[in-house]
């Protein structure tokens, strides 16, 4: 007897190591959160076979296997990020947002939040030259999103200086900024020990 299906829109986040004939990735979706899916490997090359890559927004039909695995039987990519790709920090900082929805589950009531902030990040990566910002802005909003007080907890223990940082990195455009790669860098380092320290989710 056929076992379940599944129909969804979702966002690729990761990809593993391929195991036998399957390549694994995990996939946000705004109804079901993060799903951990199956995409065969054909043999030989096929025009039918539509291979998922990593940042894609895809619509996926879904049959279900153990242990809460699916296994792809239809895709269909709406919009893929290659862009992305074509550069080394643009993947790094996308990665590593992508990477922290991965590996934390997520309340229903904060999925379609998560998955508008996947659409604004991954476009935002995509073009910007500065994914560095970008990477800040992300984690900051998913950590508010999800309910932390990191505006009223986090952002008052900053030395005026660094509060002024945030603040611009907050409230300008990625374009527009005029921070140094470096001190991003520190502040994001900050807002990451703040979370580790201070909240549930799952920063490493």
């Amino acid at each position: 007897m056929a076992g379940p299906t599944l129909q969804t829109e979702a966002f690729i986040l990761n990809r593993d190591t391929p195991k036998e004939a399957f390549q694994p990735f995990t996939a946000f979706s705004a109804e079901h959160g993060n799903l951990r899916i199956l995409q065969r490997i054909p043999r030989k090359p096929t025009p039918t076979h539509s291979p998922l890559d990593l940042f894609d927004r895809v619509a996926l039909m879904l049959d279900a296997g153990s242990s809460g695995t699916w296994f792809v039987k239809e895709v269909r990519v709406l919009e893929r990020f290659a862009a992305i790709g074509a550069g080394y920090r643009r993947l790094q900082h996308a990665v590593e947002f992508t990477s922290l929805i991965a590996r934390n589950p997520m309340h229903e009531d904060s999925r379609e939040s998560v998955y508008r902030l996947l659409q604004t990040a991954l476009s935002a990566f995509a073009h910007s030259e500065r994914p560095d910002v970008v990477g800040f802005k992300s984690h900051f909003c998913f950590a508010r999103d999800e309910g932390y007080p990191i505006k009223e907890h986090w952002f008052p223990t900053l030395l005026r200086d660094d509060r002024s940082a945030v603040a611009e990195l907050l409230n300008q455009p990625a374009a527009d900024q005029t921070l140094e790669t470096d001190a991003v860098a520190r502040l994001h380092q900050k807002l990451e020990d703040y979370l580790r320290g201070h909240t549930d989710i799952l920063v490493d």
